[in-house]
């Protein structure tokens, strides 16, 4: 029923029932461990997927009703909370492949996302092929008979490229290779991947989902199938996502819509006038005419985000003067949350 539902009604009523209690306001299971009602309650948490009475690592009723939320957001069977958008990452990646496979993917994208492919999955003997994803048939030309897996961000970090989803879908599913979208940057507020015939989404949810710059999380959106071999994988890694962080997520959830809509109109008006200031160079957002992918922008999201990439003219100690002169503005690394960060 909640997909029925406006995106600010999924963030305040979804969830409830995981929630065991009849409180109004999610409690936080602060807890590690949970009673077993007698032995063959024990056996059977020990074989169910993501039981929520167990152990904090197998699940918690406060992460269960986060993951509910975010998957109502994505229009997903199922989420899995963690500990980091790179646990998120590295979970839903390894999910995937194997050792003697192949991934496709974007080479624009966030730099620990970038390390984690080029230094430690060839550890693995997985091999990660980097190409230009602003143009779909370049994933095209670089599959093999051995590659299961293609990863975009899209809108990517730093410089704000742009994939076309429904296209880079398309060619996987004619070749049988799973898909995986970051969709940190954009937000399912603004864009929604399973929904263009993306398989799964990856969030850092520290970002616009927490929205304060107050907790540490990750998200993975898919089919139930596909979560269920993430859980397999992140309750022997343990990247559990604390119940407090996870009861901090779903608060600011709560207001995930209205500070959405605040962000995506503040970013335009910012972007139109950096673009029109004497000594800025360039300006990078999906929401300009001017970029270069503005009608796949269009195309596949209602708002261009929260996130401007510019250059100064003067480069670099220009650069430099800017970010440590800003007053209202924080240097500072992240994005997403209510207050506004320069880097």
């Amino acid at each position: 029923m909640s997909r029925e539902w406006g995106i600010n009604t999924i963030a305040v009523h979804t969830g409830r029932e995981v929630n065991p209690t009849r409180a109004v306001a999610p409690p936080i299971f602060q807890t590690a461990v949970f009673e077993l009602e007698d032995a063959a309650a024990g056996a059977r948490f020990a074989r169910e997927i993501a039981p929520t009475e167990y152990y904090t690592r197998w699940g918690n009723p406060t992460t269960r009703q986060a993951e509910a939320i975010i998957a109502a957001f994505e229009g997903g069977e199922r989420a899995l909370a963690l500990s980091s958008g790179m646990a998120a990452v590295a979970t839903a990646v390894l999910a995937c492949v194997k050792s003697g496979e192949h991934i496709v993917a974007g080479r624009s994208l966030y730099a620990a996302t970038m390390e984690l492919f080029q230094n430690t999955l060839p550890r693995l003997g997985i091999e990660v092929t980097f190409v230009t994803p602003t143009d779909p048939e370049n994933f095209r030309r670089a599959i093999r008979p051995n590659t299961k897996l293609i990863y975009v961000e899209t809108p990517s970090n730093p410089r704000l490229d742009l994939t076309d989803l429904s296209a880079v879908a398309q060619l996987a599913r004619e070749h049988g290779i799973f898909t995986i979208a970051d969709n940190t940057f954009a937000t399912p507020y603004n864009q929604r991947p399973l929904q263009l015939g993306i398989d799964a989404v990856v969030h850092s949810a520290t970002k616009y989902l927490g929205g304060h710059h107050d907790l540490t999380a990750g998200a993975i959106v898919g089919s139930a199938a596909f979560i269920e071999r993430c859980w397999q994988h992140a309750k022997l890694f343990g990247p559990t996502l604390s119940p407090f962080e996870a009861w901090l997520l779903i608060r600011g959830m709560k207001t995930f819509g209205l500070r959405l809509e605040r962000q995506n109109a503040n970013a335009q008006r910012i972007a139109e006038f950096l673009q029109a200031h004497p000594r800025i160079e360039r300006v990078f957002y999906p929401g300009l005419p001017s970029h270069p992918q503005h009608d796949v922008a269009r195309r596949q999201m209602r708002g261009f985000g929260g996130m401007i990439a510019f250059e100064v003219k003067g480069g670099q100690e220009a650069g430099r003067r800017l970010v440590e002169s800003v007053r209202v503005i924080t240097l500072a690394v992240s994005l997403g949350g209510v207050t506004s960060l320069i880097q």
